[in-house]
């Protein structure tokens, strides 16, 4: 990924994040549900993957990348995993995303 690729999307996402009227905090218990709907089927309820090269969230190291790197990771996809763009908003994405560093 490009310095100027990775500088537009922190440009973007604070725009989406803090330039709307609707911004708020990430929220925990709205990250597990959407979690238990999109991504427990592969990587377990508890975050220990059930699906062969899925990251296991219950160890941190694969949480170590930054939010901005993990929600772009899941709008694009990757390996076996589908695209969640225009599927979630960036902030359902980041309500995700502080579920998942809650699993460890």
């Amino acid at each position: 990924m490009k310095i100027r690729d990775v500088k537009l999307g922190l440009l973007a996402f604070f725009v989406l994040a803090f330039g709307s009227g609707s911004s708020r905090a990430a929220d925990t218990i709205k990250g597990g549900e959407l979690y238990a709907v999109h991504c427990a089927s592969c990587h377990g309820a508890s975050g220990i993957s059930v699906m062969p090269n899925a990251p296991n969230f219950a160890q941190s190291e694969s949480l170590l990348q930054p939010d901005l790197l993990l929600l772009t990771s899941i709008k694009n996809g990757k390996n076996a995993m589908p695209a969640y763009q225009g599927i979630l908003s960036d902030h359902d994405i980041m309500d995700v995303i502080v579920y998942l560093r809650t699993l460890n």
